[in-house]
């Protein structure tokens, strides 16, 4: 346990932090890659490049500030930042380089302020939550090394289809190299590719399954990621697997991971709500292959916004799932239809995915609401679901962002709770 002289200690400094904590997440960046280099490919360059990476780290240090009394905030934070930690392959080792530097930092960016009490107290702080979380990830590497056709570290799998799936998202099929088994794995779940940069090193991105588990292969369905204006590139991995690497190309992938799935196993009688904008269909589409296979009594209810047709991906398996299951419900919203028959007043309309196009397909409310996609669209429906009074339970989302810009607003009650849901504050 943290000593009560070191709590009130890390707790005094939460205002201080949150007055400099970009600042203060930007240096130890920095310092930590210039100090420790090889640590740089377990991170998303693109992230740093636009902040988001300290901007969430900065929210997480401040939100563990804040709560040091009351650990139970962290809720399921533990085990987001465990299962991100355990896909890119983070171990033991890795931890002190990070304490290290973030101490420093602290040290070189508060000056004054950071006495030894403060270094002391946070040393220990940062210590106690290492520990937690190099225990879940020593729990989750064994589980990935004792499931039938799971693995540790990368496996080498190859690129058996590419199929094109709407404008900008193509899905790949990929089967394991060795010719081994894969592991049965939760609906909604991720995989890491690594593949390697120009400059030799490699880089790592998180890819939603995007098929339901029990398959000969893995799917992933990428969006190709187009930089928009000076100083923000295109997609390096995206533009890879779409323009570069063809059928018979091979990749290197960590087990699936993520704390944002479906449990199969779980029977309610409540409706199942899945919201998606955009590429965020892609966990939700795992979600809905295997709650069809496993629920067949349950409502179903899929929504999917996108700008348009030519974005659109899935719509021809949606459109066949809906006509074959009659507890599927699905409707297409259209920010700005290219062809005026696309829209269909039963299953399609114009606008954006809200309140009272959710309402109208789930009058009663009470539901599980699984939703993915865009910041804005997350925001939206989160803070709806919210304002509903959905219990936390019945509401689980994917979030590829700083948390904090999602709960931005959302309640005045406590603010600074880390919560599951996103990505990994660190790796963003």
């Amino acid at each position: 346990m943290l000593r009560e002289e070191n709590i009130k200690v890390v707790k005094s400094t939460a205002p201080i932090l949150e007055e400099h904590g970009e600042t203060l997440t930007r240096h130890f960046y920095e310092r930590m890659f210039s100090h420790n280099p090889e640590v740089a490919p377990l991170f998303n360059p693109a992230n740093q490049a636009a902040g988001l990476q300290q901007k969430a780290l900065a929210g997480a240090i401040c939100a563990y500030a804040a709560n040091i009394d009351n650990l139970e905030a962290l809720g399921g934070a533990v085990e987001l930042i465990a299962q991100k930690h355990v896909s890119l392959q983070i171990r033991p080792e890795h931890y002190p380089i990070v304490g290290e530097n973030l101490l420093a930092s602290i040290s070189e960016v508060l000056g004054e302020g950071a006495t030894e009490a403060v270094i002391d107290a946070w040393a220990e702080a940062y210590g106690f939550l290492a520990d937690i979380l190099i225990g879940r990830e020593k729990q989750i590497y064994s589980e990935h090394a004792e499931v039938a056709g799971g693995w540790v570290g990368f496996r080498t799998f190859r690129i058996v289809s590419k199929e094109v799936e709407s404008s900008v998202i193509t899905s790949f099929y990929l089967t394991p190299v060795d010719g081994g088994e894969l592991p049965e794995y939760k609906p909604g779940q991720y995989i890491t590719l690594r593949v390697e940069r120009p400059d030799g090193f490699t880089t790592m991105r998180n890819y939603s399954l995007s098929d339901k588990p029990g398959q000969d292969h893995f799917r992933i369905s990428v969006k190709r990621e187009t930089g928009l204006g000076a100083g923000k590139p295109d997609g390096y991995v995206s533009n890879l697997l779409h323009a570069k690497l063809e059928v018979g190309s091979e990749l290197e992938l960590s087990a699936p991971c993520g704390e944002f799935f479906l449990d199969v196993t779980e029977k309610h009688e409540r409706p199942l709500v899945l919201l998606a904008a955009g590429v965020g269909v892609t966990p939700l589409m795992s979600i809905l292959l295997s709650a069809l296979e496993t629920m067949p009594g349950r409502e179903i209810v899929f929504i999917h916004g996108v700008e348009d047709e030519k974005v659109q991906a899935f719509r021809a398996t949606i459109d066949a799932l809906s006509s074959q299951y009659p507890n599927l419900k699905v409707h297409y919203r259209y920010n700005a239809p290219i062809k005026p028959d696309a829209i269909d007043s039963d299953s399609s309309s114009t606008g954006l995915v809200d309140a009272e196009l959710i309402e109208s397909l789930v009058p009663q409310r009470d539901a599980d609401y699984y939703f993915c996609g865009p910041q804005a669209f997350m925001v939206n429906i989160y803070h709806q679901l919210l304002t509903w009074g959905i219990p936390p339970m019945q509401v689980h989302f994917e979030f590829f962002g700083p948390r904090q810009a999602l709960e931005k607003g959302a309640t005045d009650e406590a603010p600074n709770e880390l919560h599951a849901g996103g990505r990994c504050p660190m790796h963003a």
